[in-house]
């Protein structure tokens, strides 16, 4: 395994100066976020743009890998995580047109992963949202598998906040719709992250026994029950007021758990530290710092 970061909350810092902080501090892989130079969707840890994938050549690929490569940084996979299910046709098009050029871009880049959401139309139930996807989702898996990347869906169900309810805006999060996806589409991969799993109360342990050889990518994030917060607002409030998401060893995951079972399953990629702990955000120093800590926790796991 090779211990990372996704480079989401340095949206103000160049890619080559992320890889210079992270060689320096031990670690060895980058998932670099892939949003729209131009702008375009913006939420917290989200809209960064490290690699501007629009119209990017072979050579501007290749120096992009050999300049990482040359600061021991292995890009374990690009990032950019949208709607592509939203319930307007226009965005649905947007996104889905930017997601075939981040493949595209990984592709020249000779990165095997691309990251991203099946995603939500949160009106709508998921059998009706599952419609609108294997109309959507056979044409971009075709685009991966044509540049010889992996499509890696993460299994957040992205309902925390106003705006996401009630459905959410990703699919992707539970057990029974992770079989219907690996039963319909070949060639595609999870990338799991635990602390969804708290949230939902689902069991570790075995999910990751079921899905663990589905694994291509995994991220490391921590998520804290706010046990106040969930009496006042109560489990149908769906995460709103009660989810803390925190930096590893922080929240309720069980990181020993979490390294056991995947060494069991055979997992030996990349383990990507994921940052949304509001209590280290504001300056990139106060990010470095909850990266480091949560560095520390999950070093001595890697082998």
């Amino acid at each position: 395994m090779k211990l990372g970061l996704l480079t989401a909350p340095f949206e103000d810092t160049s890619l080559m100066d992320v890889a210079d902080w992270t060689a320096a501090n031990g670690m060895s892989a980058l998932e670099i976020a892939c949003w729209p130079a131009s702008g375009g969707e913006k939420r917290r840890y989200a809209g960064t743009s490290h690699i501007d994938v629009d119209g990017i050549s072979k050579s501007q690929a290749g120096e992009i890998k050999s300049a990482l490569a040359d600061k021991g940084i292995e890009i374990s996979g690009l990032g950019y995580y949208p709607n592509p299910l939203h319930e307007e046709q226009e965005h649905r098009d947007e996104v889905i047109g930017h997601l075939k050029k981040v493949i595209t871009a990984a592709g020249l880049i000779e990165v095997p992963v691309v990251n991203t959401f099946v995603g939500g139309d949160r009106k709508l139930t998921v059998d009706e949202n599952w419609e609108r996807a294997e109309q959507i989702f056979p044409e971009i898996i075709a685009h991966a598998r044509d540049n010889g990347v992996t499509l890696a869906f993460e299994n957040c169900p992205m309902i925390f906040s106003n705006d996401e309810w009630p459905g959410g805006h990703n699919i992707a999060y539970s057990p029974r719709i992770w079989r219907r996806i690996f039963e319909s589409w070949e060639g595609v991969g999870m990338n799991f992250d635990p602390s969804h799993l708290v949230l939902q109360m689902i069991d570790q342990t075995r999910f990751i026994r079921e899905f663990g050889e589905k694994f291509v990518h995994v991220h490391a994030k921590d998520l804290m029950i706010d046990r106040d917060g969930l009496y006042e607002r109560g489990i149908l409030s769906a995460g709103m007021g009660w989810q803390v998401p925190r930096l590893c060893g922080l929240g309720d995951v069980d990181w020993g758990d979490f390294f056991s079972q995947l060494y069991r399953v055979g997992y030996d990629g990349p383990v990507i530290i994921e940052h949304e702990d509001r209590d280290f955000e504001g300056t990139d120093e106060r990010i470095k710092r909850g990266f480091c800590l949560a560095r520390d926790i999950l070093a001595p796991y890697i082998k």
